[in-house]
Parts: C-alpha cells; structure tokens; sequence
C-alpha cells in the first residue's frame, strides 16, 4: 500500500499532479493548481495541442521543468468550488494513471479539511493493484504509486495530518475489501476467509484495541439451529462459518450497532444452478462479509466511541447429492421455518441466521445493518454504480443516505411495498425464500424484514451491482471487487 502524507513544502516528488477544468468558452480549459503557484501560460497551450479538455477521468501527462512528469487530471466543468466526491474521483484517477511511478504530489484545488482529505482518500483509494496469482508475469505489471503526498498550506495543523491518517486508513480496510473480493473460490473458502480476518485483527492489535473473534464450525452451526447457513453450505465439500468480530471502545459507546454481511464465497446456484456465462463473478458474492467485517477493524483503528458487533455468516452454495433441493424447509436461527422454492435464492437464508443471531445479543442494539449482493433485480432497477438501500425506520435510512453522500458512495432509497409480501406465503413453512419475480430486489426485502424486530431501526443494503466492477476502471474504483459500503458504515460511526 502506498505511503500517504501532507505537505506545504517544496515538491520533492518527481511527480506532480494538477486539476483541469474545462471553462464556458468553447474548448478553452483552465489549470487549477490549489496552494501552487504554477505559470500556466505555456502549459496550457501544451494541454490544448494535446487535445485535452479537462472532462471527468481524463488524465493527461506532459513532462515537466522543475519535476519529471506533470498530469493534469479533469474536474469537470470550472466552478468556485469542486464537490469532494469530484476531488476525491480526479485524484483517484490520476494515482491510477501513474502505476509504475515512484512518488506524486497532488496538488488539487483543496482549501477545506474536508477537501484535503477527500484528495488524499481518492489518490490512496485510485493506487490500489490486485497481483498475489501473478507469477511469470508480475513484472509485466506496473506497481501502484509508492509514495502519495498531499499538497495543502493547512499541512501543519493536526487536524489535515489526522485526516490524511485516516485517509490511509479507509484505503487500507477497502483494500482488503478488494483483496477478499478479488480472491478466487479455489483459495477463499469459509474457512479461509475466517482465517484471514483472525490474522486482520490480531495485527490490528486484537483485544489490546477492544476487538474480539469468534467462529462457528460446521457442527456447531448445526447444533445450534442455524439452519439458514448449514441448508445453503451443506452441498460443498468446503463447509459453511460463521464469523463475530466484536469492536468495544474504552468508556462507554456513544451507540451500538450489528452489521451482517452475505458471505457466500461462491455462489453456483447450487442445484437452481446459474448459467456459465458470467458465473465467474461469483467469487464477489460475500462482498457484503467482507464489508462489514473490515469495517469493524476500521472502526477499531480510528478508536471511535462506538460499539461494533459484525457478523458473517458464510458458505459456498455447490451443487451436489447433499445440497438442499427445491421445496426442502430449513429452520433458521430462532425457530422459524423457510421454504426453499429457489437454491439459487440463498443469501437471504444465511442473513435471516445472521440477523436474529445479531439480535439476540444481551447488548441492546441502536440499529442494525446488513449488506449484500443479493438480487439481480437491484442491478437492473438501480444500474452497476447505485446501491439500494431499504429500511423500517425513515430516520435511520435518512441518516444512513447522509453519511454515504458525504462520503461519495452512491445508495437509493427503495420502498418495502406490503402488498408484496404475501408473495412469500407458503402453504407448508412460515415463508418461502421467493416470491413475485416482479419487484424480485424489493420482495427479498420484505423477507429480511420478517427477520428483524419492527422495534430495531434496521437497513438493508443491496450492493449486487456496485460490489464487483466489470467495466472500465473509473475515478478510483479499479476492476473487480470495489470495496463498496466499508466506507459508509465507517462514517456512520463517525457521525454516531
């Protein structure tokens, strides 16, 4: 991971990087070089012979005078101020346009504390490279920039170095997010993903910094009734977890909250298997797991005042002559039963154990969240780049919509329509795991509600669609696993 600092100084870096705007006069463009006195007379006609033109995600270079290379990186059009998402996207774009390079200093037109962190979050964010699998090949592999430094006359306060600190310290959670994502089947199973997050949190200092781990085997998942985790990983050779990091701060918290995230490490379809085409994009099905888990960690590091208790409920859903097959009923954790219509319809089984293992903890709750990539039908309402979110408490989800704008993830509100619900009636069970195909991402919705008490402010996060990017890499969102929802859970702490 890259080195993140702040500066006033004079660049020693042997790259520097600029904002460039487009202006209202046509095809004219404007350099905005923050706390830097640059002369732009002669680099802006440079700029225009190269075509530039200052739009979103275009990143141009150009060799420098007094540094190696100068990049230029868009903002969009010109304005007295740039929101933080457009900071934090440009500087995102440039450190990835600058793989292979040794050091950078951004120099972007940041005047608040909030601007200087929101660039230095977007470069350390955009320098992010995926390359445990790569072997005779890494060296044809540019490395992410090394060394980050954040140009600002606010440097020497303590607040800009406290937020440049915490910058690094999102990118390093949402890196691991993308790790975890990123990690094919074959080497992220339930077990190992427990694994590893043990090893994430002993490094993070473990009981030291008020953080606990506790892990369900396969046997104890069964003897305790959760039916929901054991039903979907029952058909793997690789058997299901369940895994509970705790985070406790010093006093006394100023709230409580239990985030649960979907972690089913593949997802085949099991016996509704899924087609071919695509399927490799499965290995991103326990993003959400992978969410709330680094979160809690986060929160950790930061020593908010904030009690944190994750859980992960995860499994592989395979098909084979031990899976459960349509029309099989399950009991999930607290005595309720599910018919299983669709196998293929399996996350919201193991967050149904997860959500009611969640609340029956003795600590009371100020609210619970979960996170999942759980429906198709999130993707075509909502797009690839929008999460949905749905809720039983509209203060709760206003809050939540709050924090994640400010932080620059985008999420919708989506409605919970009652009508729908009786489309989870079952004739032998208490509920069916599926309902009216129509509505399918709202329906699922409803089913998890069935698992929350009406009395705990609640949210459901759909990121099915925003969790694993298949395009282009954009801003500071690289290909394959995004890290989507750490960063909003982080600062609903912060603000709580």
């Amino acid at each position: 991971m890259s080195t993140l600092k702040i500066s006033d100084g004079v660049v020693k870096d042997e790259v520097l990087v600029l904002g460039l705007t487009s202006t209202n006069a046509k095809g004219s463009i404007a350099i905005e070089a923050g706390d830097m006195a640059i002369d732009t007379k002669t680099i802006l006609s440079q700029l225009v012979d190269m075509g530039a033109t200052g739009k979103v995600d275009e990143v141009t270079k150009l060799p420098g005078s007094h540094v190696r290379l100068m990049v230029f990186t868009g903002l969009g059009e010109k304005s007295a101020t740039y929101t933080h998402e457009t900071l934090r996207r440009a500087a995102g774009s440039a450190s990835r346009a600058l793989a292979g390079n040794s050091s950078a200093t951004f120099s972007l037109p940041a005047k608040s504390l909030a601007e200087v962190a929101a660039v230095a979050e977007g470069a350390a964010l955009g320098a992010y490279a995926f390359t445990e699998f790569y072997s005779s090949t890494k060296d044809d592999h540019k490395a992410p920039l090394k060394t980050i430094t954040v140009h600002s006359k606010l440097a020497s306060s303590a607040e800009a170095k406290a937020s440049v600190v915490r910058a690094a310290i999102i990118a390093k959670y949402t890196y691991l997010v993308r790790d975890l994502i990123n990690t094919p089947p074959s080497h992220l199973t339930p077990d190992s993903f427990t694994k590893k997050l043990a090893a994430v949190v002993k490094s993070a200092g473990g009981a030291k910094s008020g953080l606990k781990i506790q892990i369900w085997d396969e046997k104890q998942l069964k003897s305790q009734g959760f039916g929901g985790i054991i039903g979907v990983g029952q058909g793997s050779a690789n058997p299901p977890r369940l895994l509970h990091i705790s985070y406790t701060p010093k006093g006394k918290a100023a709230k409580r909250y239990a985030f649960v995230g979907k972690g089913i490490t593949f997802d085949t379809g099991g016996i509704a298997l899924k087609p071919a085409l695509g399927m490799e994009a499965m290995k991103s099905d326990m993003s959400g797991a992978a969410a709330v888990s680094a979160a809690v960690v986060a929160i950790a590091e930061l020593k908010l005042n904030v009690a944190i208790e994750s859980w992960a409920p995860l499994a592989e859903n395979m098909p084979s002559d031990t899976a459960t097959r349509p029309s099989d009923i399950i009991t999930i954790f607290g005595g309720k039963t599910v018919e299983v219509l669709n196998p293929d319809a399996e996350g919201r089984l193991v967050l149904a154990d997860g959500l009611m293992k969640a609340q029956s903890s003795k600590n009371k709750l100020d609210g619970i969240i979960d996170v999942a990539t759980l429906t198709g039908a999130q993707v075509i309402a909502l797009g690839t780049r929008t999460s949905a979110v749905m809720t039983n408490n509209q203060e709760f989800s206003d809050d939540f919509l709050a924090v994640a704008a400010q932080c620059g993830e985008q999420f919708w509100p989506m409605p919970l329509p009652e009508e729908l619900r009786a489309s989870l009636d079952s004739p032998v069970a208490d509920l069916a795991n599926i309902g009216d195909r129509m509505g399918g991402m709202l329906v699922a919705g409803l089913f998890l509600k069935d698992f929350v008490s009406p009395e705990l402010p609640w949210l459901h996060l759909d990121i099915a669609g925003p969790a694993y990017n298949e395009a282009k890499p954009h801003g500071y969102t690289p290909v394959g696993g995004t890290g989507i929802a750490l960063r909003s859970l982080v600062t609903l702490a912060e603000q709580a």
